[in-house]
């Protein structure tokens, strides 16, 4: 019998339900960041205005103190970025995209190669984690500290192979709502208290079960894209009789999902909607056809590489804004939201409403806003 098939409407209207996005609702902040696997935390504040945007009612304190009593933290895991999880996914998903990170430009092969060479590895690794867990250190610091056990070799250099190797924290105040510091690390098992978990069989079942119920249906190779690690087909056909099995409608690829997920009717509303730089939405499949065009694909392509922060109107990217702070006393925050093609009257009055409310959240305490829709 032939898979159902799932255009791209269908697809998207399931990512807006398990998104929080068809309309917010009311559960913690920690919820929501357990439930996506990770708010992407490249830039510190980004998370907050994830959170804005799917929470009812949402005090950014809340989440903040989340991370300021280590309930949540921020590491690079997915795809080898920074992300904001929670206490279990910190301790399992760095080990889980271990491999992500040493095949990046500056992973251990080729480091070593070029710049580190005569080096024994492990006593690099041994030395950055004896540093680190007696007290965070930003990179330079550890790179200088590190250049004394071994000179000769470039502080910088020796920083870096020690980050993509290790499994570091961003401490706080860093990520705090209103506050920031220069990213100074510490290891996540000195941080927590607590040892990493073992990726084994059980554990990416179980991680492989979570992604789709935040971002299925979707295929193989949409959860490598999300995660940045490969090979999980074998991890996908061991988990095939739990799974409801459908057909991309348009090119036919086989997509998975939980067989009770929510899969709303295609027509369901779905209000305008402001995302963060790096929002996982867009960055959750190797398909991103469910909510981004060849023509939104482009226009965000030719700036930052397609990370721009979005607007999504009907549950598809159609605009990108900007927020700049006031510089002096008096001056306004501007909020700058550019349409990617013009909206019908009742449409650009959403955005605007919706707009005005995202400025006066990241401007509460200023009282001159400026909004510009074009």
């Amino acid at each position: 019998m032939a898979a159902p098939k799932l255009d791209d409407r269908r697809l998207n209207r399931a990512l807006m339900a398990r998104q929080f996005l068809l309309a917010r609702e009311d559960v913690a902040p920690l919820a929501v960041v357990t439930h996506l696997v990770g708010l992407q935390s490249q830039l510190p504040q980004n998370p907050y205005t994830a959170l804005w945007s799917r929470i009812s009612p949402f005090d950014p304190a809340d989440a903040s103190t989340l991370i300021a009593k280590r309930e949540t933290v921020r590491l690079s895991t997915l795809r080898g970025t920074i992300h904001l999880h929670d206490v279990e996914d910190a301790l399992l998903l760095r080990a889980f995209c271990q491999s992500v990170h040493e095949a990046t430009p500056f992973g251990e092969r080729v480091v070593f190669r070029r710049q580190l060479a005569g080096i024994e590895p492990e006593a690099l690794w041994e030395a950055g984690r004896a540093l680190l867990a007696d007290a965070p250190m930003t990179p330079a610091a550890l790179g200088k500290a590190l250049a004394q056990a071994f000179p000769g070799y470039e502080p910088s250099a020796l920083s870096t192979a020690v980050r993509y190797k290790l499994s570091l924290v961003q401490v706080t105040p860093r990520g705090e709502w209103g506050r920031s510091q220069a990213p100074t690390l510490t290891t996540v098992e000195a941080w927590l208290g607590r040892p990493q978990r073992r990726p084994d069989t059980a554990a990416v079942e179980a991680l492989t079960l979570r992604y789709l119920a935040a971002f299925g249906p979707a295929s193989v190779q949409d959860m490598q894209s999300w995660c940045g690690v490969t090979r999980l087909g074998e991890v996908f056909e061991g988990l095939r009789p739990r799974l409801a099995v459908f057909a991309d409608a348009t090119t036919g690829r086989e997509l998975f999902d939980l067989p009770d997920a929510p899969r709303p009717d295609p027509e369901t509303p779905v209000p305008p909607r402001f995302l963060p730089d790096y929002d996982n939405l867009l960055l959750g499949h190797q398909n991103r056809a469910r909510v981004l065009d060849d023509e939104g694909r482009q226009r965000l392509s030719a700036a930052n590489n397609g990370y721009q922060p979005t607007l999504l109107i009907d549950g598809r990217v159609a605009g990108i804004w900007s927020y700049d702070k006031p510089r002096r006393k008096g001056a306004p925050a501007v909020l700058d939201v550019e349409l990617l093609a013009r909206q019908p009257a009742p449409v650009r009055a959403a955005i605007e409403a919706e707009a005005a409310d995202l400025l006066a959240f990241l401007a509460p305490q200023v009282p001159e806003r400026d909004l510009r829709l074009h």
